[in-house]
């Protein structure tokens, strides 16, 4: 038997047991490896499946991609001692699997893709604060809307590695908006995306509860940011509980439907609270975080005040402007561009232009309706 007839039968056996690789792990440790279980006629193993993997590995190796089987010795180990891995992964990245998996440690960063303001903002503090940190970590993400998307953008903009696992074959990037941060993560060094599906596989729905176990199994926490009642977030935290791995919330509003899971998860004691993000980097183990490299810290109203005079000035110019609606809205978050004009007086497209240069400069975040919410770290 060779290594290539072991891939090739781990291949097979990833199409065949995909949804179920429990049930064939007891043979594969029973045997003398996967090539060996399609030798034996009592399992009946469908062997036209091995025609099957041949054509498959010959087109992953045309697109440029990898597949690694469960056996290989680049499969990311914290996974691999989960008690249903995938039998094989499909890789698409610049590094080798060595250097995404093995070097630094993974944490999961998950939430709702009806992100609001303040769990976009937490996100963003969150993964520039494990940027600073003296180990840092590969951030793992869904790569879907909302919190997912924002981890990834910014770990590539913090310079650490981030790994998105897909539902869908390696070639077929879910959702399209997404196509761009893809192709950005592939290029990178240290950043790969990554899943267990054959090529082809579209996006449905049933997909995603076994791409959020992937997602769990590489992680060694994993952080929930906002999550609703039900959802993928909480099924990703709810796998990290039954492979033993750390999980943490972010905790919000009792009201806020967008965080109505991550406070189910603290009330049921299945996930710690997050107070603050560089208290969460030494419970991950990394360490404690050194200021610098991921931005300066804002702190309280009146240190919020003087980062936007330093910035804007006190003179002519949008500054003043500028200065009163970045003040408004960090005594009030969540508040929107008409409140905001008819609290200060502004004409409303004065407003959306402020919103848009503070958004750029990084004083405030927004959601979809333009929402705003203070942004205490630049």
């Amino acid at each position: 038997m060779s290594n290539t007839d072991e891939t090739l039968a781990l291949c097979a056996l990833n199409k065949l047991f995909g949804y179920t690789p429990a049930k064939v792990l007891p043979l594969l440790e029973d045997s003398a490896g996967a090539w060996s279980l399609f030798q034996n006629p009592d399992l009946g193993l469908d062997k036209a499946s091995l025609d099957w993997a041949a054509g498959e590995l010959e087109r992953v190796r045309a697109g440029g991609f990898r597949f690694i089987g469960l056996t290989d010795e680049d499969y990311p180990e914290p996974l691999r001692a989960c008690p249903d891995p995938p039998l094989g992964l499909y890789l698409n990245g610049t590094s080798s699997p060595a250097e995404i998996f093995s070097l630094r440690p993974m944490v999961a960063i998950v939430g709702t893709r009806d992100i609001s303001p303040y769990g976009k903002d937490w996100c963003q503090r969150i993964v520039r604060c494990l940027a600073d940190a003296p180990v840092q970590p590969v951030i793992v993400s869904g790569l879907a809307i909302g919190a997912d998307g924002i981890a990834h953008r910014e770990a590539l903009e913090a310079g650490i590695g981030t790994v998105g696992v897909m539902a869908t074959g390696i070639e077929r990037v879910y959702p399209w908006q997404h196509e761009a941060l893809a192709a950005r993560m592939v290029r990178t060094p240290g950043c790969a995306i990554l899943t267990d599906y054959p090529l082809g596989t579209a996006p449905v729905a049933q997909n995603f509860i076994r791409r959020n176990r992937i997602i769990a199994g590489l992680a060694r926490g994993i952080i929930v940011v906002e999550s609703k009642s039900r959802g993928g977030s909480l099924m990703t935290a709810r796998y990290g509980c039954d492979y033993a791995r750390d999980v943490y919330a972010l905790p919000g509003r009792a009201d806020d439907l967008r965080s109505a899971g991550c406070n189910s998860l603290i009330r049921e004691q299945m996930a710690e609270i997050i107070t603050t993000p560089e208290d969460l980097a030494a419970r991950l183990g990394l360490g404690a975080p050194v200021r610098g490299s991921g931005g300066s810290w804002i702190t309280g109203p009146e240190g919020y005040r003087n980062a936007l005079e330093k910035h804007y000035g006190t003179g002519a110019g949008p500054g003043p402007d500028a200065i009163r609606l970045g003040m408004a809205v960090y005594r009030q978050r969540g508040i929107g561009p008409e409140e905001l004009a008819a609290q200060l007086r502004l004409p409303y497209p004065h407003v959306l232009q402020l919103i848009s240069l503070m958004e750029a400069d990084g004083f405030i975040v927004t959601d979809l309706l333009r929402r705003c919410t203070a942004r205490e770290r630049r």
